[in-house]
């Protein structure tokens, strides 16, 4: 049976100190190097998180500014009261005595544009129209109170386009291009009418006040939607 080796170091023990110490400061730079690697990691995902939080505190922001904005900016939908009539006289308003029928097929009318009269069984959907609408289911939707509102295309603009609508309602209103006008715009409701050059006259609010949904129409109370559409209904 052989010897068992002897595991112990032999040596000159300067020499085995100056082993150790070397493999000391080896095992040491390593740590050092971990470390400083790990530190290196660390501030990355530190510096990542604050992109995203600013990235993402930016959008919240920016998010918060158009919400803010959009409430902000917004027209607020006018309101008038409904069948408020109160005779008041506005300055240019002409007023008629137009009768009401159902009938079919064309109608010629006093007035340009119509301001009542006999008119087609299916009113006009309230809204904005890009093209001339029928007279004859105007004049029904105005027999329910709504203003129809026209206007010359050749004369009035974008801008002033903004400027009438700006005044309307949500609904009860209806707005289209009309051939053959005295004036740029004319304000219609049943048996009244106002003439304008400008889409900035201040009669325009004080016409709404009087005439929308009055109580002077044949029927204030019926509807001006579930009726007929007519080309260019925006």
């Amino acid at each position: 049976m052989s010897p068992t080796p002897d595991k112990r170091q032999s040596g000159n023990p300067a020499t085995q100190a100056k082993i150790a110490s070397s493999q000391k400061q080896e095992r040491e730079q390593r740590r050092q190097e971990k470390l400083a690697e790990y530190q290196r990691q660390l501030a990355k995902r530190r510096r990542s998180k604050l992109v995203w939080w600013v990235v993402g505190s930016g959008a919240a922001v920016v998010v918060v500014a158009l919400v803010v904005a959009s409430i902000v900016f917004t027209p607020k939908p006018v309101t008038y009261q409904a069948q408020n009539s109160t005779g008041a006289v506005i300055e240019g308003v002409e007023t008629f005595s137009n009768t009401t029928n159902h009938v079919e097929g064309p109608v010629e009318y006093p007035q340009t544009p119509p301001a009542g009269g006999e008119h087609n069984p299916f009113w006009l959907n309230c809204g904005i129209y890009t093209e001339p609408v029928p007279n004859e289911n105007a004049v029904h939707s105005m027999e329910h109170g709504a203003i129809w509102v026209t206007y010359d295309p050749a004369r009035v603009g974008d801008d002033e386009l903004a400027t009438l609508k700006s005044y309307f309602p949500q609904t009860y209103t209806l707005l289209s291009p009309y051939e053959g006008l005295d004036s740029p715009i004319v304000l219609s409701a049943w048996n009244a009418q106002l003439k304008l050059d400008t889409a900035d006259d201040t009669r325009i609010p004080e016409f709404f006040e009087e005439y929308w949904r009055s109580q002077n129409a044949p029927e204030p109370l019926a509807a001006c939607s579930g009726g007929v559409d007519a080309p260019g209904r925006q």
